[in-house]
């Protein structure tokens, strides 16, 4: 059975950092396009950050720009997502998502995807 499995949220305070980790099982990762996706309390989810099969294409949400960093390490099937300057905005619950076939500009829309992790919270407060 395909599945993806979220780990690393957590509290943090302002200014600090997290890595989140996207682990598939039951498939491997490498012919998908993975993308980070975060939903806040009575927020529409929205798309955080992108990476194409093999690494070369990502993308990335305006607001977190300079401050997230996707990777993947196809070899561990997993997809990572560094956070740093972190924000009490970012608090949500966070989502990595996967597609076989996508059209890499479409990569930040949700409707997007087939497969879906159950969500790490990840909360930004002092």
């Amino acid at each position: 059975q395909l599945q993806l499995v979220e780990s690393g949220g957590g509290l943090v305070q302002p200014g600090g950092s997290l890595r989140l980790s996207c682990a598939a099982s039951g498939f491997t990762l490498d012919y998908y396009v993975i993308g980070w996706f975060r939903q806040a309390p009575g927020k529409e989810r929205e798309g955080v950050s992108c990476i194409s099969s093999r690494g070369g294409n990502t993308n990335y949400a305006d607001s977190v720009k300079g401050r997230f960093t996707i990777s993947r390490d196809n070899a561990k099937n997993t997809v990572y997502l560094q956070m740093n300057s972190l924000k009490p905005e970012d608090t949500a619950v966070y989502y990595c998502a996967a597609i076989k076939v996508l059209l890499f500009r479409r990569c930040m829309f949700h409707d997007e995807y087939d497969y879906w992790g159950q969500g790490t919270q990840v909360t930004v407060s002092s």
